[in-house]
Order: C-alpha cells, then structure tokens, then sequence
C-alpha cells in the first residue's frame, strides 16, 4: 500500500524545476553559441567603409549603457536567472530522507559487542530519561520524549531477536511500513479552497493561451513563403514578374512587397511633408523612369497603396543619395533597404522558376545598384562615382574624362589631391571578378553522352583594377609539376559533395567597399548558365562568396565552383553563356561562352575510320567522297590486300588441282 504526499516543504518541486530548466537552457544556449558565423576583421579600409562599419556597429549592438539584445538573448537570460535562484533555494533546504541506522542513533561503533551496547545503553537511559531531564524553550516534553523512544528502538533492534529481524529485513525495527510516494507539488494546488483558481489557472494555460500560440504559428506560417516573406508578396511577384520583364518592372514588382512586409509607420503623417519632398526631388532627377515605376505599382483599382508610395520614394532617395533630414524618416529608410536583399532573393526564385534569363540577371544586378546607392542603368562615367569622395562633377571635371579606375586615380594623384589615397585603398580590395577556365566534366568519362550527369566546373579570381595576373617563369620540369598538381586537385575536388573548393585559411575576401550600404556587407556573387539565344536560364543560379585576389606568386591563385546538372536527352552542340553576377558592385561582372557537345557512346566492336576501305570511283559512296576532297578508289585498282587474297585463292585452286591429280 502506498500514500502519496505532497511536497510540504517545497524541495521535490525545486529540484523538478531545476531538471526541467537544464534540459531545455543547456542545448538551447548551446545552440546559440555554436552556430556563430566567423568573425571578420579585414576588408575595404577607406574612411568612408571604417566609419560606415563603425556606425552600423553601433546601431546593431547598442552602447555598453543600454546594448541591443535579440529576443532569443532576453529568454535565456530569463531562464538563467530562474535556474539560479531555484538551485540557491535548494542549496538552503535540508533533506528529510534518512537510511535507519540504530548505532547512529546510539553513538556506537557497529562492531561493538552485545555487552558493550547494554552498558551504552544504560549510560544514555540516564541522561536522556525524561524524568532525568528538564524541559527548556528549546527542548520540549514531546521532543524529549521522541528522543528516549528512539534510543529504546534502537537498543531493542540490536537484542530483541524480532525486532532485529524486522529492522534487518524492513530497515524498520515495527516491521513493514506503508510506501510513501512524494509528488512534486505543493498541497495548496489540491487544497478545497483553491479550486477555482487553479482550475482557472489551467483553463487559461491550455484552453486559452496554447490554443493562441499554435494558432499563430499554423496561421503565421501559412502566410510566410519558404523565402521568409509574405505569401502575398510572392503572389504579386508572380504577377509583376515577364519573361521580358525591364528594370523598371522589376523595381515596381519590389516596391508592391512592402504594402504587407513593412506597414507605414505609426507617425507616418508626421513625415508627409519631407517625403513629398523628396517625391518631387527625384521626379526632378529620374524623370520618366521614376513616374512609370509608380505607375506599374498601382493595383488594380489604379490607387497606389501607402506603403508602397513611401518604400518607392525611400528606394529612390537612397538610389540617388538624397540627403533625409528627418531621424524617424533615416531609420524608415534603414529598414526599407535592409529589407530589399530578402525580398529580391524571392523575387529571383520567382524567375528562375520559370527559366527567364533577362529578369533572373535584372534582379541580381539590382542587388548591386542598391549596396552602391547608384542610379539605375547609370552609364559607366556614374559608375565610377563608387570610388569614395568621387561624384559625377569630379568625374566630369578630370581632362580627359576617365573610362577606368586606375584612370580617375591617376587624375587624382597627378592633381596631388588627397581622395588619391582613399581612392586607391579601395581600389586595392575591389571585387572585379575574371574567369580562370570554364569547362563541363563528367566523372571517369573521356566523352559527355545523353543524359548524364555533368559538372559545370568554373575557377574564379579576383583582379583589382591595375593588378598584374602575370606569373613569374618557371622550368619545364616545374611547369609540369603545377599542372600535374592542379589537376590532382581539381580531380579530388570533382569527388567532393561541396559546391566550393576550401577556403585555405586567411584567404576570406572581407568586408567590402560599400560605404552607403546601412550595415558592413560582404560580397557574394552568383553563378549561374544561361541561354543568351532563347533567353533561358540552363541551371539554376548558386550563390557563392571568398573568390580570392589575384596573385602572380601563388601556384593557384585561383578557387573552383561546380554546378551539377542533367546533360540533355539527345546528341548535339549546345552553346550556352556562364555569367559570373556581383551582388555588391555595380558592372563587375564577367561572363564567358562556353560549348556542350553531347555524344553517343562508342561501342567497343565498332569498325574505325582506318578499319573503312576507300569506296569505288563508280559507286555513290566514292562521287560523294570525291566530292568532300577524300580519296577513292579508281577503277580497276586493286589494294595489295586484294591482290593477295586473289593469289591465294589461286594457290588453293592449284593445290586442289593438284591433290585430285
């Protein structure tokens, strides 16, 4: 028979909370720890960049006074400190579970002998009698009292044969006793008198606030895409989104997003009169291009949602670098940029689903025009106004006017002006990208045949503007060892799972020169292959980053990307077009023509071209070689082969002849 009890003193339910507490926090900050990215200390070193990544550093961290946490950080430290003070609660309590043990109760030692523990007892009924001792404050008669009967159990487990029997085999000198089953609760839960509030309690917990929290998950992730944005969103990328689709379709289809990613703010009538500002400034700059953006923006009903109106005005301003007064409208603005990498990443799985070319590139070079603050479509004078201290009056003002970097700061240095030395720290960690080699393998195949599966496999580097690519001589012999090894490497690599060759170490590509951009950036590119003639995209595009710099002592200087794919069903010659897009800078791209020759297998009893005799003058076959310039066989020639096989054939005639004779 067992009786169950409640947690009186509180311990069971404080060492239950600590268990609980530590099976959750422990891998959960675990977790938050483990998945940090590394951290990067280098990049583009101009002022421009250091101060942009020390601003940004300071809005997303906080200050040491009132430091920025995410929610995540909130709820662990909650966690902690709860578990803390639940294991300082359970340092001060005292267990009341005890193992009997009678010769603790009477002091002696358990090899002391059946005389030895009467004359100990005798001793302690003395003391401890309770007509012997004397109650006090401290020492009541009920306390007294406990005290002499258990020293008489104790006594009596150690010489009355049955009550040493039941102590041996119950650990109890009165025999078996009834289990006590401890639950971790406190008895005012179960208490008459508390029934309604915790029957209000758990009606709250699990008929009202668990039903909400699922409810909000389920409903929260039917409206999200896999992208992370609205559902809606994606519908009206869908919508926006053609095969021919132009700059200014893909900008309109980015600004509809925001009607339902980022809601206009609570004081937005506040900045009416700023943005209209701002409105009317860029119509002034952009002109048609801007006014057909809005227009493509509105929704059916012709109106142009407010949402939508102030992210398109904001995009503008931040395009044109328009100069906002307003703090409240320079923190709207942060968030509208920094919310354009995630909605043009959807915006580009809408297209490559599709297979479109034309937008699929857009939207990546779009990606750039954003981090630099660059007008769109600016022509290549605007683009060098990247360079920092640089706009386009400078470029206009420099004799003659500058086509390249290394032209406008060769202008700067001659002029001894002092942008000459922030110009060439960001030229140094510029991100022009070169293709090495572009090539399709197959693994353990000399030919590419129908529907196998082929590597698109792509080496990248980066050149800086001004950067010689050209290595030092070397010996035949070392000549061949280099290539013996890169082509070692590049085998192993092939059997690899990863998309990427390692990045040896030290070799990451940093921070990059984009000083507008609201947070420091590092630089990516996509790579993908395309059908310039049918406007097609081949295979989906990969998102790669760490192409190394350039470097005319290293061996291989370079880093190796491969894309997987299905080869096409049938034999034939494909041309296609690699493109190498920068999400970071604006114009850097490369792009090189690449073939796809797919081949029959050769079967290993087929005949050669040298196994084919030449074909007769007078036959079809021979007119059609004479006419490709092959040779043929004249009329009446006879091969050696031929004649051969004649005279033996004679010769066997003859023998014949002979043996029948």
């Amino acid at each position: 028979m067992a009786a169950y009890e409640y947690d009186e003193g509180g311990v069971m339910a404080t060492y239950f909370l600590i268990t609980f507490l530590a099976l959750i926090l422990v891998p959960f900050t675990l977790s938050s720890f483990g998945g940090a990215p590394d951290k990067i200390t280098h990049g583009c070193e101009c002022d421009a960049c250091v101060e942009q990544r020390t601003r940004a550093k300071k809005l997303e961290g906080g200050s040491l006074l009132a430091p920025r946490l995410s929610k995540k950080a909130y709820v662990l430290a909650t966690g902690w400190a709860i578990f803390a003070l639940a294991v300082y609660r359970a340092s001060k309590m005292k267990g009341t579970s005890s193992v009997y043990d009678p010769f603790e109760i009477l002091g002696i030692a358990s090899s002391a002998s059946e005389k030895e523990i009467k004359s100990h007892f005798k001793k302690l009924s003395r003391m401890y009698h309770p007509d012997k001792v004397k109650e006090t404050a401290e020492l009541t008669i009920e306390a007294i009292q406990d005290r002499f009967v258990s020293i008489t159990k104790a006594y009596k487990s150690l010489t009355d044969e049955t009550i040493r029997k039941n102590w041996l085999e119950w650990n109890n000198p009165d025999g078996p006793q009834t289990t006590s089953m401890g639950i971790a609760l406190p008895p005012w839960i179960v208490e008459s008198k508390n029934n309604v509030w915790v029957l209000g309690v758990y009606g709250l917990l699990f008929g009202g606030a668990l039903p909400l929290l699922v409810g909000r998950w389920w409903f929260g992730n039917r409206q999200k895409t896999k992208d992370g944005i609205n559902a809606r969103s994606a519908a009206a990328f869908f919508k926006s989104i053609t095969e021919e689709a132009t700059t200014e379709e893909v900008v309109s289809a980015l600004g509809k997003a925001y009607e339902w990613e980022l809601p206009a703010p609570k004081n937005a009538q506040a900045l009416d009169s700023e943005l209209a500002e701002l409105d009317k400034t860029i119509s002034q700059k952009v002109g048609q291009q801007y006014a057909e953006v809005k227009r493509l923006a509105k929704d059916a009903n012709g109106d142009l949602h407010e949402s939508r109106r102030r992210a398109l005005i904001l995009i503008y301003a931040h395009l044109t670098r328009l100069p906002i007064a307003s703090p409240a409208l320079q923190t709207e603005q942060r968030q509208v940029i920094l919310q354009t990498p995630l909605l043009l990443n959807a915006l580009l799985n809408v297209s490559t689903a599709r297979n479109w070319l034309v937008p699929t590139l857009s939207v990546m070079r779009l990606n750039s025009y954003l981090a630099q603050a660059l007008p769109l479509n600016a022509p290549p004078r605007v683009r060098l106004t990247q360079l920092p201290g640089v706009s386009k009056a400078d470029i206009d003002a420099l004799t003659p006017r500058p086509r390249e970097m290394t032209e406008v700061l060769s202008a700067l240095q001659e002029k001894g002006d002092a942008r000459a030395g922030q110009v060439q720290k960001a030229i140094q960690k510029w991100g022009r990208v070169e293709i090495v080699d572009a090539v399709f393998k197959v693994i353990g195949e000399r030919i590419i045949t129908p529907s196998s599966i082929i590597f698109l496999v792509v080496k990248l580097r980066l050149v800086p503007p001004g950067t010689s690519t050209e290595k030092k001589d070397l010996s035949v012999d070392e000549t061949k060892r280099v290539a013996a090894a890169n082509e070692k490497k590049d085998e192993e690599f092939l059997l690899t799972k990863g998309d990427a060759e390692d990045v040896p170490k030290g070799k990451t590509t940093g921070w990059a020169h984009a000083p507008r951009w609201p947070t420091a950036r590092k630089p990516t590119w996509w790579l993908v292959l395309g059908d310039e003639k049918q406007g097609r995209v081949v295979v989906p595009p990969i998102r790669i980053s760490d192409i190394p710099y350039a470097d005319s002592e290293s061996e291989r200087d370079y880093r190796t990307y491969k894309i997987q794919f299905q080869g096409p069903p049938s034999t034939g010659v494909f041309t296609w077009k690699v493109f190498v897009v920068s999400d970071t800078y604006v114009a850097e791209e490369a792009n090189r023509d690449i073939t796809l020759k797919i081949e029959d297998a050769v079967a290993d009893n087929e005949p050669s071209e040298d196994e084919i005799s030449e074909p007769d003058e007078d036959s079809l076959a021979g007119q059609m070689a004479a006419m490709r310039g092959d040779q043929v066989k004249k009329k009446g020639e006879e091969s050696e082969e031929e004649s051969g096989t004649d005279d033996d054939e004679e010769d066997s005639d003859s023998s014949s002849d002979s043996d029948s004779d």
